[in-house]
C-alpha cells in the first residue's frame, strides 16, 4: 500500500510539471478533485531531493497528493518573518519575502609579491602608506572556521599594521609624524637583514578634535540577511555612535534595489532617535550600491562642515549587482568626490560573497580606511578603541620613498604594500593621491635587504657593464623621505631620516620588541601567501618569535595572533561544501 501511495504521488507531481509546460488545466483540475484537502498557499515539487518553489496556488492550478504521501514528507517550514526591503521600511502588515541570492566566492584583487631589486639598477622604492587592517580580520575569520584564507586575501602590510606599536610620540599637529628605524638580521635567511620603518601619527586631544559630519551608508540588500552582516552592522555603528560628541551629526542612507535617506542629519546627542531608525532596518532586495554612494555623498555635501571632518561610512559585503557596478566607474566617482572634502571609509561584513576587491578600491580612492568586521570585538577595536584614528585624519596623501646606498646594499625587496606602489616621480607630485593617517595611528613597513657580500637573490648578468661605485657614506644603508599634507592643505611637507649603523643590531634577539613582533607577523603572512621568500621558516619559528616579543598586550591582540598561527598548522586548505 505505501508503494502504491508513493507511485500515485510521483505520478501526480509529474502531471503538474506537464500541465505547467503546456497550459493544460485539465490535469490539474482532476488532481484537485482527487484530494482537495491538500491545497496549500504555495506549491512544492520535490525532484531529486531539491525543493523548487513556483507561483502561489489557485483553484485552477493546484495539485495535491494523497494523505499517506503527504505524511511521509516533512512539514513545510513556517513563512519567514517580515523584513524590510529596498533599504527602507516595509508597510505595516505587508511582509516581504527575503531576496534569494546565490552565494559565490569571496573576491580579492590578486597582486604578485614584490620581487628583489638590484640597488645599482633601481635604488629607489616609493609607496603610499597603508593603515587598513581588513586583511588581518578576514584571515582570522577564515582560520576560525578551520580554513586557510585565499593567498590573495593576505596583504602583509595590513597584517603587520593591525597591531599598535610603541613608537615615539609625534611633536605637534604641524609636525604630525615621528619615525623609528631598526635594522636586524633576517630570521629566515642568514646573511640578510631586515629594515623596520615605524611611523606614529600625532594624537589629537578629545577636547580639540574637529566636529564630525557622518553619513552611515548601510547595505540592506538580501545578501546582508545573515547574523554576521546586517545585525552586526547595527551593533557596530551603535558602538561608534557612543564615541561621538553632541555637536557631531549623523545621517543614514540605505540601499537595496533602490536607495533612500532613512535619517536626515541629526545631532549625535539624539542617540535614541538614531538607534531607533537603525533598529527598524532589515535586509531584502537587490543591491544598488552605486546609487547609495551617490546619495550619501550628496547628503554629506549638503551639510558640509568646512572646519570639520566630513565622511561617508559604507557598511556592506560589497555585493553590488544593480545600477553602477563597474569598479572603475565607482573609483572615478569617489576620486572626484574627495575633492569636495568628503572622504569615504568602508566597513566590510560577511563571508561567501564578500567583495574585498571593490571595497579596497573605494577606500583607497576615497581617502578613507578599509576595515573588516567579523565579530563584535573587532567592531569595538575599530570603532571604539581606535575611533579617533578611524575618523579624524592628521595627514593625507602620505608617501614614503627609500633610497638604498649601493655602497652598502646589493639588493632589497619591500615586504607587502603591493597594491600601494608608486612611481618614483609620484613622490614629489602633489597631484598624486596616497594614503591618509588618522590621529595617533602607528604604521610599519619592512624591507629585506642583502648587504654587499651577502647571499644575493639575483645573479649577475653576463654582458652587464660594470658601474662605478657612487660617492656616499658607507655607514648609511639608505635614506628615508616621508611626504605628507595636512588635512586642509594641498601642499606637501617633507620629513627625512637616514638609515645608519646606529640603528643596527647584531642579533635578532637584541632588536626592539615591537620590531621582532612585526617580523613575526610578516613571516606568518608570507607563509600564508606561499612562503616564496621565507626560506626554511615554519609556523613553529613564527610562534617562537611572537611568544618572545609579546610584550605589553593590553587588549590581547598579540595573544590572539599566537592562537591564529597555531590554527593555521591544522587548518584545511579549502572550505568544505555546505550540506
Amino acid at each position: 500500500m505505501p508503494r502504491l501511495c508513493q507511485t500515485l504521488a510521483t505520478g501526480l507531481a509529474l502531471a503538474l510539471v506537464a500541465s505547467c509546460a503546456r497550459g493544460d488545466e485539465q490535469v490539474a483540475s482532476s488532481a484537485e478533485q482527487a484530494a482537495p484537502d491538500a491545497l496549500a498557499s504555495e506549491s512544492e515539487i520535490v525532484v531529486t531531493g531539491t525543493l523548487h518553489r513556483s507561483a502561489p496556488m489557485t483553484s485552477s492550478n493546484a495539485i495535491t497528493v494523497v494523505d499517506a504521501a503527504r505524511m511521509a514528507r516533512p512539514s513545510a517550514p513556517p513563512p519567514p518573518p517580515p523584513v524590510i526591503a529596498q533599504g527602507m521600511f516595509a508597510p505595516k502588515g505587508e511582509p516581504v519575502r527575503p531576496y534569494y541570492q546565490d552565494v559565490g566566492r569571496d573576491k580579492f584583487a590578486a597582486a604578485a609579491e614584490n620581487a628583489f631589486k638590484v640597488v645599482r639598477e633601481e635604488p629607489v622604492s616609493t609607496f603610499s602608506l597603508d593603515v587598513d587592517t581588513a586583511s588581518y580580520s578576514f584571515v582570522r575569520a577564515s582560520l576560525n572556521q578551520n580554513t586557510m584564507p585565499q593567498p590573495a586575501a593576505v596583504r602583509t602590510e595590513e597584517m603587520i599594521n593591525y597591531f599598535p606599536y610603541d613608537y615615539p610620540i609625534a611633536r605637534s599637529a604641524d609636525q604630525p609624524f615621528s619615525t623609528s628605524v631598526a635594522v636586524m638580521p633576517s630570521p629566515w635567511t642568514p646573511g640578510r637583514q631586515l629594515v623596520r620603518i615605524g611611523v606614529k601619527g600625532y594624537e589629537i586631544a578629545a577636547a580639540t578634535r574637529p566636529r564630525a559630519n557622518l553619513v552611515f551608508l548601510i547595505d540592506t540588500s538580501g545578501s546582508m540577511n545573515a547574523p554576521n552582516k546586517l545585525p552586526l552592522v547595527k551593533q557596530s555603528l551603535a558602538m561608534l555612535l557612543d564615541q561621538l560628541g553632541g555637536e557631531d551629526r549623523v545621517a543614514i542612507v540605505t540601499y537595496a534595489g533602490s536607495a533612500g535617506v532613512a535619517l536626515e542629519p541629526t545631532p549625535a546627542s539624539r542617540r535614541n532617535e538614531i538607534l531607533a531608525v537603525m533598529d527598524r532596518l532589515g535586509a531584502g532586495g537587490s543591491t544598488a550600491g552605486g546609487e547609495g554612494i551617490r546619495q550619501a555623498y550628496a547628503l554629506a555635501r549638503q551639510n558640509l562642515d568646512p572646519k570639520g571632518v566630513n565622511r561617508v561610512i559604507l557598511a556592506t559585503d560589497g555585493d553590488f549587482n544593480v545600477g553602477i557596478t563597474d569598479p572603475n566607474e565607482l573609483k572615478g566617482f569617489v576620486e572626484r568626490e574627495r575633492g569636495s572634502g568628503v572622504f569615504l571609509s568602508v566597513l566590510g561584513f560577511g563571508m561567501g560573497n564578500y567583495n574585498d576587491a571593490l571595497m579596497q578600491t573605494l577606500a583607497q580612492n576615497g581617502n578613507g580606511v578599509a576595515a573588516y568586521i567579523d565579530t563584535a570585538n573587532e567592531a569595538r577595536k575599530t570603532l571604539v578603541e581606535e575611533a579617533s584614528s578611524s575618523l579624524f585624519p592628521i595627514a593625507k596623501d602620505v608617501k614614503i620613498q627609500v633610497e638604498f646606498n649601493p655602497r652598502a646594499v646589493a639588493e632589497y625587496r619591500l615586504i607587502g604594500y603591493e597594491t600601494r606602489l608608486l612611481n618614483r616621480d609620484d613622490f614629489d607630485n602633489d597631484k598624486v593621491d596616497a594614503g591618509d593617517v588618522g590621529s595617533g595611528r602607528t604604521v610599519t613597513a619592512l624591507y629585506e635587504v642583502v648587504p654587499i657580500g651577502g647571499p644575493r637573490a639575483i645573479g649577475d648578468l653576463r654582458y652587464a657593464e660594470p658601474k662605478p661605485v657612487p660617492a656616499g657614506p658607507a655607514s648609511e644603508l639608505g635614506f628615508i623621505k616621508i611626504r605628507y599634507k595636512l588635512p586642509k592643505s594641498d601642499t606637501s611637507r617633507l620629513i627625512s631620516v637616514a638609515i645608519d649603523r646606529r640603528v643596527q643590531y647584531a642579533r635578532f634577539e637584541d632588536a626592539p620588541q615591537d620590531a621582532r613582533f612585526a617580523v613575526a607577523v610578516a613571516g606568518f603572512a608570507e607563509l600564508l601567501r606561499g612562503g616564496r621568500h621565507t626560506g626554511a621558516l615554519g609556523y613553529d619559528d613564527v610562534l617562537a618569535m611572537a611568544n618572545g616579543a609579546r610584550g605589553k598586550d593590553e587588549f590581547g591582540y598579540r595573544s590572539e595572533f599566537v592562537q591564529l598561527v597555531r590554527a593555521a598548522k591544522s587548518a584545511r586548505s579549502m572550505a568544505a561544501l555546505a550540506q
